[in-house]
């Protein structure tokens, strides 16, 4: 089971260690000189979890028979990026091509200067047509340097139990449910008539995952565009802080923190009726459902305000790299639409390239445990977001250390107005 990539990290947001001085190793202006065609390179890779990309350095090295790739692969994606923080901020110790997860790129972006701008030392296909542009454009720091290379991403749709809905009365057809999640408002309202016709029982599982989709939909997160706190100042955090705390308030939260082992347990009974659904997340569900409740999850294409990603990484060339050019030449095969596709073979991450998104392999995988063709499906839904939304500094430490607790607080009892001054003083405090 894939962590971060899955959302062990993600989901409650992401906690990152402040940059010390600054590093002694990069940030100059001047780049390496590239190796010699037949000249040896040593080159190390770090990724955290599973990239799909065993299978693909070998073939990289048969392909390039002077360089030699040294593959240093995390278990998990929270020590992978604190150790990834610690070797920024040292100077050494980093790799020549670091992975980084998207829900820790605010907290990079602002140190560019750490990093190699792509667009000037990487090859000349890899053109910023690759990528879907708010995968691409997300990388890219205030000025324009862009400073990493997009893997995957995590497009998201809606799962639900077909069981339990018809059990309400609801439709239970993937196509006749999209009425019910076309808006939040909506989705809100269907969950307030299933706890009715079920007498009580939830029909999401955490007022956190739900509040955390909304915010990602908005141009700007909790941090404003100028690096400023912005929780009180934004009216669409404020909008969806009302809307998830109201249904809690209905009944409709079955009050899980995502990813412990009641929610977990959750899956197996029957704790919940619907589930925010990344591409990533099929996988989650599966395992944790377990084989005997094949065919009684659903997904559908479509998701409550239009199109939203939840999850995806970056492949980074750092200034501490003795072969920049080297490096941003591998980063830029592990990305190309070929390699994507392998990778998605391999271990289901899903693409960011234009092209992949049309490639027969992707669009022809299908699913049975959920009966549908995801491929397809998820490629739909990856082509509705329209543009990055600007995550400053501290971004992730608020999701996690202010907005899930204070949301948590709320369905445990806490009145809506009280938990939401919890947040507001939580956040105030991280971005200090």
């Amino acid at each position: 089971m894939r962590t971060i990539r899955n959302g062990l990290v993600l989901a409650l947001g992401i906690t990152m260690t402040a940059l010390g001085a600054t590093a002694c190793g990069g940030g100059g202006d001047e780049t390496p000189a590239a190796a010699g065609p037949n000249e040896h390179v040593d080159l190390t890779l770090a990724t955290f979890t599973e990239f799909g990309y065993e299978a693909l350095i070998p073939e990289y090295e048969r392909l390039h028979p002077n360089i030699k790739i040294t593959h240093r692969k995390t278990g998990q994606g929270g020590p992978y990026h604190q150790d990834l923080i610690t070797k920024l901020a040292a100077g050494s110790g980093l790799a020549d091509v670091a992975a980084v997860e998207e829900g820790h790129l605010s907290d990079v972006l602002d140190k560019g200067s750490k990093f190699n701008d792509l667009t000037k030392i990487g090859p000349a296909d890899a053109s910023p047509d690759r990528w879907l542009g708010w995968k691409y454009d997300a990388a890219k720091t205030k000025d324009g340097k862009l400073i990493g290379y997009g893997t995957d991403i995590g497009p998201l749709a809606m799962c639900y139990r077909k069981d339990m809905f018809q059990a309400a009365g609801l439709p239970t057809d993937p196509e006749q449910v999209k009425p019910l999640f076309a808006t939040w408002d909506s989705y809100f309202a269907a969950g307030a008539d299933y706890v009715a016709k079920t007498k009580g029982k939830a029909w999401f599982d955490s007022a956190a995952q739900n509040f955390n989709a909304m915010v990602n939909q908005l141009p700007q997160g909790y941090i404003g565009s100028d690096d400023k706190l912005a929780v009180e100042s934004n009216q669409g955090i404020k909008d969806a802080w009302t809307k998830v705390t109201d249904a809690v308030a209905k009944g409709e939260s079955a009050k899980l923190t995502a990813f412990s082992p009641e929610w977990e347990a959750g899956f197996k009974q029957n704790a919940f009726a619907t589930k925010v659904c990344p591409a990533w997340m099929l996988g989650v569900i599966k395992e944790q459902a377990g084989p005997e409740n094949a065919g009684k999850w659903a997904v559908t294409a479509a998701f409550p305000g239009g199109g939203g990603n939840w999850g995806g990484s970056y492949l980074t060339v750092p200034t501490q790299s003795k072969h920049p050019k080297e490096a941003a030449e591998l980063a830029a095969w592990l990305t190309a639409p070929e390699q994507q596709i392998k990778a998605f073979q391999a271990k289901g991450t899903f693409p960011s390239q234009v092209k992949a998104l049309t490639d027969p392999a992707l669009l022809s995988k299908t699913d049975d445990y959920f009966g549908a063709k995801v491929g397809e499906l998820f490629a739909e839904q990856a082509k509705k977001v329209q543009k990055p939304q600007y995550k400053g500094p501290g971004d992730g430490q608020i999701q996690e250390n202010a907005s899930s607790p204070a949301l948590k607080a709320v369905e445990q009892g806490k009145p809506a107005a009280d938990g939401w001054q919890q947040m507001v003083d939580a956040a105030k405090k991280i971005t200090r």
